[in-house]
């Protein structure tokens, strides 16, 4: 357990290398995925183009939206987005930033499985079989065959056992021309996506590198500004949770302990440690204004100032402070 805590902590603390390896294990199952897939092409005309072209870009749109689903961030930029102003601006570079870091992690797997079918090749030719060139290709001197029975007997090219036409046009002569295209087409888009990479990785920064520092910078902190709420959050509900059993086994005690000779035990000292943590948020509802708030009105980003406290936590800290009396004394003498 401890060598998997320890795993765990890792992958927290080193999130972009953790996603990097979500990407790259996800591009890898969908090149397994293509490999173990039972392709069959249905050989019928208007069926084979959709069939084709669904199998070359449907998978990729859902891998690249599991991108998206499996990244932790991606809450966080809408929690972002949809937040209201209040006291705290909202940048759109930053949101862009996290967005774009977001899509070129999650285009990964996509690129892959369009990369791997198109150098393939079976679903380009099974989408493209009826676009043949017969007048270069195929037997000029077959002729009688009208363009609907011409398309029918294309449409038949991926599949061998049931292709008739042989005399028109040799399948292996079609099958290795449809092929040697595609095979173009998917180097030609792997080269594509090599250089768009390059280019936003490494050239990007380069012409702007204030705004990309900025970006990258205030997108690490509400990254880090949320977890530790969270963590903060965490740490308040269990304090919470302690002080408020600890008091019902108190009051139980009490009770218990009403017709009983013996006096009930002097609580722990941890008790008023626990009570500590809490920072002064002792009840139900606070705890809810105070999460409100949160959502509603962040604290501005300006160290160097006071703290501004909000309507709510004014009151309620006023309501809180003990009236003070004073008395006069007068002397007669």
């Amino acid at each position: 357990m401890d060598k998997f805590r320890m795993i765990f902590q890792f992958l927290q603390s080193n999130q972009e290398s953790f996603m990097n390896g979500i990407c790259g294990i996800m591009a890898l199952a969908s090149a397994q995925i293509y490999v173990a897939f039972d392709f069959k092409c249905p050989c019928i005309p208007g069926y084979n183009l959709a069939y084709g072209m669904g199998i070359l870009f449907v998978p990729p749109l859902v891998l690249f939206l599991l991108g998206f689903v499996m990244n932790n961030n991606i809450s966080m930029l809408a929690e972002e987005w949809k937040r209201p102003t209040g006291k705290r601006q909202k940048d759109p570079a930053v949101l862009r930033y996290m967005f774009c870091s977001m899509a070129q992690r999650a285009m990964i797997a996509p690129a892959v499985w369009i990369s791997v079918t198109l150098l393939d090749g079976e679903c380009f030719v099974c989408a493209f079989c009826t676009s043949v060139p017969i007048e270069k290709l195929g037997n000029d001197s077959y002729t009688g065959l009208s363009e609907k029975a011409m398309r029918r007997i294309l449409a038949q090219i991926p599949c061998t056992e049931i292709y008739s036409g042989q005399e028109l046009i040799a399948r292996e002569v079609a099958i290795r021309y449809l092929r040697c295209i595609s095979q173009a087409i998917g180097w030609t888009f792997v080269l594509l996506m090599t250089l768009l990479a390059f280019l936003v990785r490494s050239l990007r920064p380069c012409f702007t590198q204030a705004a990309f520092l900025k970006s990258k910078y205030w997108s690490h902190y509400i990254d880090i500004e949320r977890k530790l709420f969270d963590e903060t959050c965490t740490e308040h509900a269990k304090s919470f949770a302690k002080v408020c059993i600890h008091q019902f086994f108190e009051g139980m005690n009490k009770d218990l302990s009403m017709g009983h000779s013996h006096f009930p035990e002097k609580a722990p000292s941890e008790a008023g440690e626990e009570k500590e943590k809490l920072l002064g948020i002792m009840d139900q509802r606070t705890m809810n204004k105070l999460l409100k708030s949160w959502h509603k009105c962040k604290p501005p980003l300006c160290l160097n100032q006071e703290v501004q406290q909000n309507g709510w936590v004014e009151d309620i800290i006023h309501s809180h402070v003990p009236k003070r009396e004073y008395a006069a004394y007068y002397s007669k003498v």
